[in-house]
């Protein structure tokens, strides 16, 4: 993935980590873009992009867990994260994957 778009990631004021606060963010539709670590289980990752497609959001891909974590601030890995649109408010949170 692109260095400029794990800069946007780390940068968010507003974000979520982990596939529980992920996926509420995108039902409730309040997600601008997803992350997704590439060796992630199937069903996390079918999950997320199903639901992703279903509110139009883009996905980038992450080469792992561990490099995800890293960028979000977390001492471990994380499945997916969420960039919040500017008017949410929201830190990044503990991995709940």
């Amino acid at each position: 993935m692109g260095v400029f778009k794990l800069e946007e990631l780390k940068n968010a004021s507003a974000k979520t980590v982990g596939m529980k606060q992920t996926l509420r963010a995108v039902s409730a539709g309040k997600a601008k873009k997803v992350y997704l670590a590439t060796d992630v289980d199937e069903y996390i990752s079918n999950k997320v992009k199903s639901e992703c497609e279903k509110h139009n959001i883009p996905i980038f891909y992450v080469d792992s867990m561990k490099e995800l974590g890293q960028v979000c601030g977390i001492d471990v890995g994380a499945a997916t994260a969420a960039v919040l649109s500017d008017d949410v408010e929201g830190r990044c949170g503990d991995a709940d994957n």
